[in-house]
């Protein structure tokens, strides 16, 4: 089986080093294409008005100058040698969950490789506040992360789907299992804005990452990972609101 892996977090990250462990399990046919830097944030944005650079680290490994979307195009187009049978996206220092998976390159990248017909998961590890910085644990993605995966390679996927697994902040042994669930939603818009001045006396913006509240009950990937759980949803791409349609369709009668 041959495995693409990228992510958003970079080349150098940690995560995409667990994410190599992981695919290992499963295969020595191992290729990766990634972002040269991080692209956190960047959702499903495709490069179009600079020319992308790409180098090789390595036998199999390459960077991209651009998006993760950028990378997968770059290795199915150009790098592998023949389509892989999966792509997997990750695992991304934090979390990928509810709504904020349309803003994910982790995610995005998946994604582009679903379109291109290639079975593909995006896995993220995500981390509790007090352990933002340089020590986030991948405790949790390293022991479960081919468990998660293992049960999808059979199963067929719908077109134009992905799978987005998110891991719990807590150590491996206290994970309690897998559950599958729906995407989860958010109540308020998303963190804060922080302001600041820079040395030369100009303001600038940051946006934060505080913690969003959620409605609870909901069996989604949210209530999953706060009971302690890996959550496994299946994502796709066609947002089309279907119950709109008729009385929208009424009004352009």
């Amino acid at each position: 089986m041959r495995i693409l892996l990228t992510n958003d977090d970079g080349i150098n990250a940690p995560g995409l080093t667990v994410l190599e462990k992981i695919a290992r399990q499963f295969s020595d046919d191992i290729w990766i294409c990634a972002p040269a830097e991080e692209q956190s944030g960047a959702g499903h944005s495709l490069t179009l008005t600079r020319p992308i650079r790409m180098r090789q680290h390595a036998e199999r490994r390459f960077s991209v100058a651009g998006t993760p979307t950028d990378s997968v195009t770059m290795a199915l187009k150009k790098i592998l040698p023949s389509p892989p049978d999966l792509i997997l996206s990750g695992v991304n220092r934090g979390a990928n969950l509810g709504d904020d998976v349309t803003y994910s390159g982790t995610v995005s990248a998946a994604l582009e490789g679903s379109l291109a017909g290639i079975r593909s998961i995006a896995l993220s590890q995500v981390y509790a506040k007090e352990g933002m910085g340089e020590g986030v644990s991948f405790s949790a993605a390293e022991e479960w992360g081919a468990k998660a995966i293992a049960p999808l390679l059979d199963l067929p996927f719908a077109p134009r789907t992905l799978v987005n697994i998110n891991f719990p902040p807590i150590p491996a042994s206290a994970v309690k299992g897998i559950r599958v669930c729906r995407q989860g939603f958010h109540d308020y818009a998303r963190g804060s804005v922080v302001e600041g001045v820079d040395p030369r006396g100009f303001a600038y913006f940051w946006f934060g990452l505080h913690g969003i509240e959620h409605t609870s009950g909901h069996d989604t990937d949210l209530e999953a990972i706060s009971d302690a759980f890996v959550a496994v949803t299946p994502l796709q791409l066609d947002l089309t609101h279907e119950a709109s349609l008729a009385e929208l369709k009424a009004r352009y009668t």
